[in-house]
């Protein structure tokens, strides 16, 4: 008997790599927005019994989004000055640093480092956070800049954990595979016991990284409201790749999350669309089928093709970056999209243009009995890294 549900419809790949994440995992989804990911799909979500999975959660641990509704109408902020504002003060790119971040959070000081065992390790971990904390990298990471149905100001983020997050999977992956921390491990899964020291150490590590990300997010709204001289009235945030200590049907789960939003009865969570596309706020509600979604939903619009198909191909690094193939779009589809749709894009690159993603009303449809629409928002302006930043920290 199948132990997992799918919303929705995918492509063969993908519904072979869940199959054969679930031939060790209790129960498990594969969301609408599900597409092919490191060993797990992006969109997947699997249940195990007191083990967690490195390459499940993934090598931007506790990369998800944050929304807040500003105490003005929209009509208030032109979007040119808002997208000047999120230009000036948020870096986006690799090998970005934010020397206006705080270095004095008290999660420097959380007792949770101690995972990391060596002090050395500890050190540079440190440093390299307080370095990047609240930067916003490329690949699909943006701030948007929303109006929702009744007129308000929204501010909308996507991104993670960064370069913390990063060594850290990479480094247990390491560990878990009998290598030193700085080794070059397979992306296979392995699945750590959470009775075991590696296993209790990575899950302190992981959420350490968490609450990284999620400092990085609020600390990128928090300056932006108060450059723009507004205040947050509300805030909606989720993580979607992170693994939970949850309870299903009367059962002790680790519940890993690879690209899927939590979205339990009464909780409110944020999903971006692409650039373009509208994005919404939802919660959660309690029916027979969000209980079979392990209470899941999606967390975007889901790719129908890869950055390379959409872009074309690329050889070398930054400035030497250069083209050697062109992808199935071009500059003028994308421009032509975001002006019928109204809405303003600083940086980006073709490999996220609209035409790359599906559209989230359809992928919601989906999931139609497992949640409620408390918001929809509209894109009005974008600011993403630009088309020649290739981000080593995404996932």
């Amino acid at each position: 008997m199948q132990n997992y549900k799918v919303f929705g419809e995918h492509d063969q790949n993908t519904l072979t790599q869940m199959e054969d994440v679930m031939s060790r995992a209790e129960r498990g989804v594969l969301c609408a927005d599900g597409h092919l990911g490191y060993v797990m799909p992006i969109g997947g979500v699997a249940a195990y019994h007191n083990q967690v999975s490195v390459v499940g959660v993934g090598f931007d641990i506790g990369c998800g989004n944050l929304a807040v509704r500003l105490d003005c109408q929209a009509a208030k902020l032109p979007v040119a000055h808002v997208l000047d504002v999120v230009e000036a003060n948020i870096s986006f790119g690799i090998g970005q640093t934010n020397p206006e971040a705080p270095r004095d959070l008290a999660l420097f000081e959380d007792v949770r480092w101690s995972a990391y065992e060596d002090s050395h390790l500890i050190d540079r971990l440190k440093k390299l956070g307080r370095d990047q904390l609240g930067t916003v990298g490329s690949g699909n990471h943006y701030v948007d800049y929303f109006e929702d149905e009744t007129g308000a100001a929204w501010i909308g983020v996507h991104f993670g954990s960064r370069g913390l997050g990063h060594k850290t999977a990479s480094g247990f992956l390491n560990l878990s595979q009998n290598l030193p921390w700085e080794g070059r491990a397979k992306e296979v899964e392995v699945l750590l016991d959470l009775n075991s020291d590696l296993g209790e150490r990575y899950f302190h590590a992981m959420s350490l990284a968490g609450d990284y990300a999620k400092a990085g997010r609020e600390w990128v709204c928090n300056t932006l409201a108060k450059k723009l001289q507004v205040n947050i009235v509300e805030t909606v945030h989720n993580h979607h790749n992170f693994a939970w200590k949850e309870t299903h049907g009367g059962q002790a789960y680790i519940i890993v999350r690879k690209g899927s939003t939590p979205l339990f009865p009464g909780q409110q969570s944020f999903v971006g669309g692409s650039m373009g596309d509208h994005a919404v706020i939802l919660e959660g509600i309690d029916t027979p089928s969000a209980k079979t979604a392990l209470y899941s939903t999606v967390h975007g619009a889901g790719r129908v093709m890869s950055r390379t198909a959409a872009a074309g191909k690329y050889k070398g690094w930054g400035k030497k970056r250069r083209k050697v193939s062109n992808g199935k779009i071009s500059w003028e589809m994308l421009n032509s999209w975001l002006n019928q749709k109204e809405v303003q894009l600083r940086g980006g690159g073709l490999d996220e243009a609209p035409q790359a993603y599906r559209r989230l009303d359809e992928v919601l449809s989906h999931h139609e009995g497992t949640f409620k629409l408390i918001h929809s928002l509209k894109p009005l302006g974008v600011v993403m890294a630009g088309e020649h930043e290739v981000d080593p920290y995404r996932d």
